[in-house]
């Protein structure tokens, strides 16, 4: 029988996100606890974070993590395989889980009575999985059909596989999520295994509950379903940066395609690492700047304008554990190339570096951020997913309330400031989707996918 391990009320913040005070708890065994109360609907949204993503992995385990999100659905001794989603259903609830970089994610939106329902299956599983050999075998080959589907069959998806390899050389989000192909093939049921008690554990895990909940009350069921649970001795990995890039990357990818399609990246810090704090917001800001909406500048000079592109983006993330990328993508139009595409791209770039934005154009592009975020945050679902990436990757969650007031106070001359410093040449990695002839009988893979479709 399992010791049960005292529990002590580590901390109770009542602080207000988006209208709902917000609590926060820790166990003696390490498992944090956090409770954003929400009382719109009788809703409840559990997610249970672990700190553990792509960006963990070593070489020749790629693709581990997400390999164990789907081993986690195969069932322990208390519930086979099969159980879990089944007593969700039956429970009226609805239930998934993802992985990312950073962080792997599992988590259920119910009727807020069935909250002993979730907290009693993602407790059992977080230490109990059954793992064997019969259903491993079986969704390894899921997992590799998936990377078929999702990546070697689209070509965006692959141009971006590649893209990052070259502009990463020792940051680990060189090295898509899924995993490459060979690891696949050569990862075992013993190197699942290991991964799974190293890492899912109490002492490495969030739970974040957001809802029409008493949090006492909560609290009173994590004491009772996780507080069983033995921690494990977690080490952080050592960091793994990029070194400086002292000139621009360039690679041609060559797979049969439709239409070609160009990805570019600067390196960028994010809130975690920057110098100054101010700087991921003017980031933000500035992607909002060149693709906030159809009136953006991209949308509006390359696609309706010049008519350069049938598509052209620009995508930062403010919130990861390890500097990332600053995204500049696009398709260009019939009769232009994607040369010229690069160099419509970076001519608004420079726009950015040579003068500021207009006052006008400025608070359009904040309020439409603004007006973005406020709206997502509606959901309790976003609301819980917030918290819980912020503290996934080792950041203060409190710093969602403070997403707009920083939004709104970068200025022009930072806005500026970040293009100049940040989106230069020697930072720069280009990749060129180079279309092939299609071979017979395969399905046309056109190359306009979104990018949510790309698997990191």
């Amino acid at each position: 029988m399992r010791r049960l391990l005292g529990i002590t009320l580590f901390l109770a913040t009542r602080l207000v996100l988006a209208g709902g005070p917000v609590h926060e708890y820790r166990l003696d065994n390490g498992l944090k606890l956090i409770v954003k109360e929400d009382h719109r609907a009788p809703v409840v949204v559990t997610q249970v974070w672990y700190r553990i993503g792509a960006s963990y992995e070593t070489d020749g385990i790629t693709g581990i993590s997400h390999v164990l999100e789907h081993m986690m659905f195969k069932g322990t001794h208390a519930h086979p395989a099969g159980e879990f989603s089944r007593i969700i259903a039956e429970n009226g609830g609805e239930e998934n889980a993802f992985t990312s970089e950073d962080y792997t994610t599992y988590f259920q939106t119910m009727e807020k009575s069935r909250l002993p329902v979730s907290f009693e299956l993602e407790a059992d599983r977080m230490r109990n999985l059954n793992l064997i050999e019969p259903e491993y075998r079986k969704e390894i080959k899921v997992v590799m059909e998936e990377r078929r589907m999702r990546t070697d069959d689209k070509p965006t998806a692959e141009t971006y596989e590649q893209f990052a390899s070259v502009a990463h050389t020792a940051n680990s989000y060189r090295t898509p999520t899924i995993g490459w192909m060979n690891d696949l093939k050569n990862l075992t049921l013993d190197d699942v295994k290991k991964w799974y008690r190293r890492w899912y554990a109490p002492n490495n895990a969030t739970v974040v509950v957001a809802g029409d909940v008493d949090p006492e009350q909560v609290h009173a069921l994590a004491v009772k379903y996780f507080g069983p649970l033995k921690p494990e001795p977690i080490i952080a990995p050592k960091p793994r940066l990029d070194p400086p890039q002292d000139g621009m990357r360039t690679l041609q990818v060559e797979v049969p395609a439709e239409v070609p399609y160009l990805i570019m990246g600067y390196h960028t810090p994010v809130l975690k690492t920057a110098q100054h704090d101010w700087e991921p917001y003017a980031l933000e800001v500035l992607a909002g700047i060149l693709d906030g909406g159809d009136s953006a500048r991209l949308a509006t000079d390359l696609v309706r304008g010049r008519r350069i592109a049938t598509s052209a983006g620009a995508s930062y993330g403010l919130y990861s554990r390890q500097n990332d990328l600053f995204l500049l993508d696009g398709t260009p139009a019939e009769q232009h190339t994607t040369r010229e595409l690069q160099q419509a791209l970076l001519e608004e770039v420079r726009r950015l570096q040579e003068a500021p934005v207009g006052k006008d154009e400025l608070e359009r592009i904040k309020s439409k951020v603004v007006a973005d975020a406020v709206y997502q945050r509606d959901s309790i679902f976003y609301e819980a997913m917030k918290i819980g990436q912020l503290d996934a990757v080792g950041l203060d969650w409190h710093l969602a309330d403070q997403y707009v007031a920083r939004i709104k106070a970068v200025t022009a001359a930072q806005v500026q400031a970040v293009a100049r410093k940040y989106l230069v040449k020697r930072q720069l990695t280009v990749a060129e989707l180079v279309p092939q002839p299609m071979k017979a009988g395969r399905h046309p893979r056109a190359a306009m996918q979104e990018m949510n479709n790309v698997v990191r």
